[in-house]
């Protein structure tokens, strides 16, 4: 063959390959597979390689590192590839299990055992093959992923295994699909002959109980995730920690003292101070005296022996009251009262959430419906939408620090002077009543909006809940469970975007609509004028030469 013919076919193999795809359904295997790989390697280069974008001290490990990075994320135990044989294979073995049953039917079968596991098999529910189907594909990508953990050098540290967060994430998005089915989300046979206003008053009130279990389980996670942000961080993952902790600009010192008191190692009625720098050098650094945070100095409970001692320090802002000096626990944001702090903090938290929440709500209309926000009303909500979502975290954080400073300062502390401040600066004082109210916050957002919020913090929640002993540990029974749930939600999820895709709420939804139905089903749906794609053009090919001709017509 000659060179120029083969070059022009070497130059038309994507061409033909865009045209094979086009005649492929967009819920072949094929096709979920190139979606799923493709958003999956998105997911893990992105997060990766951003620190090269943004970070000169990531830019100086070299372009070897960029290599480290692709040569990981592209490996065949990769999270991408992992991740791609859990939700295509589950449908390649289904496409499989179709084409088997339609060449050799069950009543056609031999009687023996091979005959009477395919009679067997036959006789399931389309939704069964479908779970089972599923089960068998995420059991090795869970296989494919710890494969690649037990290369890793952290799998011999006590670290947590780095597959249990997106465990955690699939088993909370499974119990809500779960949840729906069997509490929110009627079949549709079962509401077949209702009166269509009898229909909307029950979706009415299903959907009244599900924002308020939405609220409700927001506000037990938040309770859960805050009390271990102050008194044990260890149960949650690192990067959350860091979040927190950024978002609440609090003094890691100020932090060591309430674990100190926790662990009996502060306190104000013994005057015990382990280590004894740790909050006098917050008070010289904040431009205190050092007394100021001197334990055996400060004063345990209230009343007029209180104010002897307040006097004698110099500190006018506690008549009353003991135990540390707000100047303190306000630290160097404000240096004035407790109103004045928490709505400070308030403000911050705001334009803080503002950059956080403008990607999230604009994104989706930049990716899907561009030309909307050229509309000034949608431009509009889009904006009202930000600053709802940022009002909520901004008083998530405000009632935290407020409802603190009303337990130990401002109202709890003054009605009962008696109580010692190891209580109310203890780990069931005014901490535990900031984790309590913060998550009210929740009913600033939207019914929807709930919803997903409460399925973002569950996880962590969980894992907050579990002995971080045990989850470190690296134990046989840690690697089994953890590999059941993945496998079973994976599993509960891919089933239902396949079967009732109406359990299935947010990010969990629109995911998996696109990767098994591809981009012209439920939220990605676009309106077009022609729904079939064409034929992908080609370039032209090269004339032949007159000599080549002249020899084709010869021997023709």
């Amino acid at each position: 063959m000659p060179l120029q013919d083969i070059r022009a076919r070497l130059r038309d193999v994507p061409h033909d390959l865009g045209d094979f795809l086009h005649t492929l359904p967009d819920d072949h295997p094929l096709q979920i597979a190139l979606r799923t790989y493709t958003l999956a390697l998105s997911l893990a280069l992105g997060p990766a390689l951003l620190p090269f974008l943004t970070s000169p001290r990531a830019r100086a490990q070299g372009f070897g590192r960029v290599v480290q990075i692709l040569r990981r994320e592209l490996g065949l135990n990769a999270f991408a590839s992992a991740i791609t044989v859990g939700v295509a294979g589950g449908a390649a073995i289904r496409y499989a299990w179709d084409k088997w049953e339609e060449e050799t039917p069950a009543e056609d079968a031999p009687k023996d055992t091979l005959g009477k596991l395919k009679a067997w098999l036959a006789s399931l529910k389309d939704c069964h093959k479908t779970f089972l189907s599923n089960v068998i594909s995420s059991t090795f990508a869970i296989a494919l992923l710890h494969v690649r953990r037990r290369h890793a050098k952290s799998a011999s540290v006590g670290r947590p295994s780095p597959t249990l967060d997106l465990s955690f994430l699939f088993l909370v998005r499974a119990m809500d699909s779960l949840t729906q089915l069997a509490l929110f989300k009627p079949s549709e046979a079962s509401e077949k002959y209702l009166p269509e206003p009898v229909k909307q008053q029950r979706r009415a009130i299903r959907n009244k109980w599900t924002t308020r279990l939405d609220a409700l389980v927001f506000w037990a996670c938040s309770s859960r995730i805050v009390w271990c942000f102050f008194y044990e961080p260890e149960r949650l993952p690192r990067s959350y920690n860091k979040w927190i902790m950024t978002l609440a600009n609090i003094d890691p010192r100020l932090l060591g003292a309430l674990r100190a008191i926790r662990a009996g190692q502060f306190s104000y009625t013994k005057g015990l101070q382990q280590p004894p720098d740790l909050v006098t050098s917050l008070a010289r650094d904040l431009g205190y005296p050092p007394a100021w945070g001197d334990f055996a100095l400060l004063p345990a409970r209230g009343g007029p022996q209180a104010n002897e001692t307040w006097k004698a320090l110099g500190v006018t802002s506690r008549n009353g009251v003991g135990g540390l000096p707000c100047e303190l626990v306000h630290g160097a944001v404000t240096k004035g009262g407790c109103t004045k702090n928490a709505a400070i903090r308030g403000a911050q938290a705001f334009a803080e959430a503002v950059a956080i929440y403008l990607p999230v709500h604009a994104l989706p209309i930049l990716v899907t419906r561009p030309r909307k926000l050229l509309e000034l009303p949608r431009l509009i909500a889009t904006l009202l939408s930000v600053a709802r979502s940022a009002s909520f975290l901004s008083a998530f954080v405000t009632s935290i620090w407020f409802a603190v400073c009303c337990t130990r300062t401002l109202v709890l502390a003054r009605l009962f002077p008696g109580v010692p401040h190891d209580f109310w600066d203890g780990p069931l004082g005014c901490t535990f009543v900031g984790s309590l109210v913060c998550g009210a916050s929740i009913w600033i957002e939207r019914g929807r909006r709930r919803g997903e919020m409460a399925l973002y913090v569950l996880p962590r929640a969980i894992r907050a809940c579990l002995p971080s002993e045990w989850i470190k540990s690296g134990r046989a029974s840690v690697r089994w469970t953890e590999r059941l749930v993945f496998i079973l939600s994976l599993s509960t999820l891919l089933t239902a975007a396949i079967r009732r895709p109406d359990t299935l709420r947010g990010l969990s939804r629109w995911t998996l609509s696109f990767v098994m139905n591809g981009p012209n089903a439920g939220f990605w749906k676009r309106k077009r004028l022609d729904t079939n794609a064409p034929p992908t053009p080609r370039a032209p090919s090269p004339p032949k030469e007159s000599g080549d001709t002249a020899a084709n017509t010869d021997l023709a």
